[in-house]
């Protein structure tokens, strides 16, 4: 902690920036303050050059010579504050005077030796400032160049990485209201027309008030061991790379919704439903469309559902025909074994909504390959009447285009002219060239 006396020492030498020079204001540094002060008041002025709203700009270089004076009897990677020059000479974001002035200390930038430029005042050297003059090296050169010896784990100080930082903006003053402008900055003696009290009391506050080392623990202490995981606990309390936490969104929902479709959707896939039941599903799915979506019904057992009642199967694909998922329905749906009842669902599909037409070209392809491959004679001569009457069906009511199946369907009916249903669907074609 700084004594109120201290920091408005301290602050007075920040304020003096734009009359006297920076090597005056450094020896009033070390006359006022004994060493064993040193590394807490520049501590204190690193708190301060966090945030670059609370000091001006002829503030901020006065508090970069005192933080390079203060130990330039030493090495430079001796320094403790070595790395806070190193990062504010390598900030794209701060103002290039500052950079090369900072740069200047460390003697890796411009002609001008460091004596020079410590015999100026701060409000000088921002007025005579010349960008043209100065290189801007990168972080990891100026790193290499005076950070080499610093121990990695000690190259930031011990209150930024364990504490909370002292210094944070209001986020209820808007960045319009930061005075920091170089046009006070460049006249001395001009004080700043807004805020320029508040910010002064604030600064001298946060010397005599606050200490460096900011609101971390006191003391150090190793971090405590792990508790061995036993043999019957959950994995989920300790996920890692091989398992991907899952989000339940079925979880709260209200699962009474549907109850009775989904129970009677649930006997429906394992036989006929009496005539009562059915009409009870077909009237729950007028009554609510959505309702579908609470059934239970998933593509694997949609084959089961149309083998066993197909006016149900056809009644909830139809409230489903705008799901995202209904392509998935109509791929079972294609692919299943033909029979009666599947090109029943499929023939009143047709007439009750628009199916895709790819669809329909793929499932009177895969009927016309199951005709063909089956291999006993009455139940093929029987697939092939049902296959004509549903070829029939469609081409009449124009369902599909018998253009673009034509070839496919007329070696179908020459394949299995022999049966009465085949030759019509032949003489059907004819009449449509």
């Amino acid at each position: 902690m700084i004594s109120r006396d201290d920091s408005k020492t301290l602050y007075s030498l920040l304020n003096s920036g734009d009359l006297r020079p920076f090597d005056q204001i450094s020896g009033d540094f070390f006359s006022s303050f004994p060493a064993s002060l040193h590394f807490r008041l520049c501590s204190s002025l690193a708190i301060l050059l966090e945030d670059k709203s609370v000091l001006r700009s002829s503030q901020r270089l006065v508090a970069y010579a005192i933080l390079y004076q203060a130990y330039s009897s030493q090495r430079p990677s001796s320094n403790p504050f070595i790395s806070l020059l190193v990062d504010a000479a390598s900030d794209n974001d701060a103002e290039k005077f500052e950079r090369a002035f900072i740069l200047q200390l460390l003697g890796s930038s411009g002609s001008t030796s460091i004596k020079e430029v410590l015999k100026q005042t701060a409000s000088d050297y921002i007025k005579c400032f010349d960008i043209a003059s100065h290189a801007f090296p990168p972080r990891e050169q100026l790193q290499q160049q005076f950070c080499e010896k610093i121990n990695p784990e000690q190259d930031h100080c011990l209150f930024k990485s364990i504490s909370v930082k002292n210094v944070v903006p209001d986020p209820d003053v808007p960045r319009g209201c930061d005075v920091n402008s170089s046009e006070f900055d460049l006249q001395p003696g001009v004080q700043p027309k807004i805020g320029a009290g508040d910010r002064n009391e604030t600064a001298a506050g946060l010397l005599e008030n606050f200490s460096f080392q900011g609101l971390g623990p006191q003391w150090i202490r190793p971090r405590p061991p792990r508790l061995p995981v036993q043999y019957d606990e959950l994995v989920w309390l300790n996920p890692d790379n091989h398992h991907e936490l899952l989000w339940d969104n079925g979880m709260c929902a209200d699962t009474s919704k549907g109850a009775v479709v989904r129970d009677l959707i649930a006997k429906a896939l394992k036989g006929p439903l009496a005539p009562t039941q059915q009409e009870r599903v077909l009237f729950e799915l007028v009554s609510d469309p959505k309702i579908v979506y609470h059934s239970g019904l998933t593509p694997k057992k949609l084959p089961e559902l149309v083998e066993n009642n197909p006016l149900i199967a056809v009644e909830v694909l139809t409230k489903m025909i705008h799901s995202t998922e209904i392509s998935e329905y109509f791929t079972v749906l294609v692919n299943m074994d033909m029979s009666l009842h599947s090109m029943e669902v499929v023939n009143r599909l047709t007439t009750a909504v628009d199916l895709p037409t790819e669809f329909v070209h793929m499932y009177i392809t895969n009927c016309i390959s199951s005709c063909e491959n089956i291999k006993d004679k009455y139940m093929q001569n029987r697939l092939v009447r049902l296959v004509c009457v549903f070829l029939q069906s469609l081409i009449r009511n124009k369902i599909i285009n018998v253009h673009d199946l034509f070839i496919e369907v007329q070696a179908f009916c020459i394949e299995f002219s022999r049966i009465r249903e085949a030759a019509g669907l032949f003489r059907l074609l004819k009449s449509l060239e």
